[in-house]
């Protein structure tokens, strides 16, 4: 068995705290928490919506080097900012953003790219070969079996994928290209 990917997750207490699903994972030892952008994870892949570069198959060797997950809990309303906050401070850390996926998270449920913290973590962990790590992370959560299935199949796909390019055009199959 691989060693699990460490998951790191920058908290910055944006959203309401019943529905945060990023302190559901490290309450139940599944992720590290962050507190402040001070001092964010040294090495490692930021989980960026708007990093305009897709993760997937040629980001394995970096993390099989020992590279960290890391993921941004905050506002969608405030992400520009926060983002903004965190990439002047880690330059080790390489922004990716994510193929197009289907929230199943009761705020953003059907929504394609509003993903919950452990939605992006597992997309990403399935998208680096790590779907037996993904399905631990999504089992504390009541949408975690519903967002697999709602997107099996572009997951599937996705996960076939031999390299990043390959994955930026294989999510227009399953999802309209935006215009």
């Amino acid at each position: 068995m691989e060693e699990p990917i460490p998951l790191h997750i920058i908290h910055l207490s944006q959203d309401d705290p019943r529905k945060c699903t990023a302190r559901k994972l490290a309450s139940r030892g599944l992720a590290n928490i962050h507190e402040t952008n001070r001092r964010p994870p040294r090495r490692g892949i930021l989980l960026d919506p708007l990093a305009g570069v897709i993760l997937g198959p040629d980001d394995r060797a970096v993390i099989e080097s020992g590279a960290s997950l890391v993921a941004l809990d905050c506002s969608w309303k405030q992400i520009v900012q926060s983002l903004a906050d965190i990439e002047g401070r880690s330059p080790a850390l390489v922004g990716r953003t994510l193929p197009v996926v289907l929230a199943a998270n009761p705020v953003s449920w059907g929504k394609p790219g509003r993903l919950s913290t452990v939605e992006a973590l597992a997309v990403s962990l399935i998208l680096l070969g790590r779907r037996d790590q993904a399905e631990d992370i999504l089992r504390p959560f009541s949408f975690g079996e519903q967002f697999l299935t709602l997107n099996r199949k572009p997951l599937e796909a996705y996960e076939e994928a031999n390299s990043n390019a390959e994955l930026v055009e294989l999510q227009w199959e399953y999802f309209d290209k935006p215009l």
